[in-house]
C-alpha cells in the first residue's frame, strides 16, 4: 500500500530516514490520472532505487491560456491504488500553495535555452519553462538519487536531462519506453477525450512515424519525408502542427541522414493533441 503525503516537511522526513538507512530514493514524477506507462516507470526506478516516491501535481504553470488545465482529469483515489499495485512507497500530492507559495504568477521560474524554443516549445509558448520549473521544485523537495520519465514526451526529457546537466543536480534520470495500445497508440491521460471515430483514427500517428522511419531508410530526403507525413495525417483527419524528422539531439538532420535519428509527430484530431515520436537508426 502506497502512503500518501501532503506535508512538505512529512515528505522529506521520510526521504531523510530512508537516506540513513542508506537506501536510494527513485522518483516519478506524474500530472495524475495514470495509465500503465506511469506505471512501467514506477517499476524501471524501481529496479535502480530500494524506496520510489511518485508525485502527482496538475502543473498550472506549464499549461497555455487556450489548453485544457481546468478540465485535466484528476483521479487521486484511482491513481494511489494503482501506485501502490505498481511498488510505489510514496505518494507525494501537494498543493498548488505548496509547490507555489507566492502564487504561480509570481514564482521564481526556469528557463531552460535552445532545446525549449523549438517544436513543442514553438507551438507552444512558455510551456518547457513551466515544465522545468516544477521539476526542479520537485527534485528540490523529494530530493531523489534517480528519476524516471517517459520516452513519449521526447523533448521534455531532452529539457530535463540539459537542466539536471546544467544545475548538477546529483540525479541520475531514466527513460522508459513508451508504453503502447494493441493497435500502437501511445498511451496518454488525454486519449480519454477522443469519441470513438477519434479513437479509431489515432493509432495513424504511430503508422504515419513508422512510414518516416522506412522512408528515410529508403533514402527519401528528409523534407520529403515529413512533407509526406503531414500530407498522409491530413488525409486521416488531423490538424497537423509538426511532423518533423531530427538528430537524437534534436537539431535539424541535414541532407544525408546518418546515426540515430527520431521522429516527432503532434497533431490535433477534433479538440485533443496527442504527441508521439519513435527513434530508430538511419540505416
Amino acid at each position: 500500500m502506497t502512503d500518501i503525503v501532503t506535508d512538505l516537511a512529512v515528505l522529506r522526513g521520510h526521504v531523510a530516514r530512508w537516506k540513513r538507512e542508506g537506501l536510494r530514493v527513485g522518483f516519478v514524477p506524474t500530472m495524475g490520472n495514470l495509465h500503465a506507462g506511469h506505471f512501467s516507470l514506477v517499476r524501471l526506478a524501481r529496479t535502480w532505487a530500494d524506496r520510489v516516491v511518485a508525485s502527482v501535481f496538475v502543473n498550472p504553470t506549464q499549461f497555455g491560456p487556450n489548453e485544457d488545465f481546468s478540465r485535466y482529469p484528476r483521479t487521486p483515489e484511482q491513481d494511489a491504488a494503482g501506485l501502490g499495485e505498481a511498488g510505489c512507497d510514496l505518494l507525494w500530492l501537494p498543493s498548488v500553495e505548496t509547490m507555489y507559495p507566492d502564487g504561480p504568477d509570481a514564482a521564481v521560474r526556469m528557463r531552460v535555452p535552445g532545446v525549449t524554443e523549438l517544436l513543442e516549445g514553438a507551438h507552444r509558448p512558455g510551456h518547457f519553462d513551466g515544465v522545468a520549473t516544477v521539476v526542479a521544485r520537485l527534485f528540490n523537495q523529494v530530493q531523489p538519487d534517480v528519476a524516471a520519465f517517459g520516452s513519449k514526451d521526447y523533448q521534455q526529457l531532452a529539457v530535463i536531462r540539459r537542466m539536471v546537466r546544467d544545475l548538477a543536480f546529483p540525479i541520475e534520470l531514466l527513460a522508459g519506453e513508451t508504453v503502447r495500445e494493441a493497435d500502437g497508440l501511445a498511451m496518454s491521460s488525454r486519449n480519454q477525450y477522443l469519441d470513438a471515430a477519434q479513437r479509431a483514427a489515432a493509432p495513424e500517428i504511430h503508422r504515419t512515424l513508422l512510414a518516416m522511419r522506412e522512408a528515410t531508410r529508403a533514402g527519401v530526403s528528409p523534407a520529403q519525408a515529413e512533407v509526406d507525413a503531414a500530407a498522409r495525417l491530413q488525409g486521416h483527419g488531423f490538424a497537423v502542427d509538426y511532423a518533423a524528422l531530427r538528430r537524437e539531439d534534436l537539431e535539424p538532420v541535414g541532407d544525408a541522414p546518418s546515426g540515430r535519428l527520431v521522429a516527432l509527430i503532434a497533431a490535433r484530431i477534433g479538440n485533443t493533441r496527442l504527441i508521439d515520436n519513435l527513434a530508430f537508426d538511419a540505416g
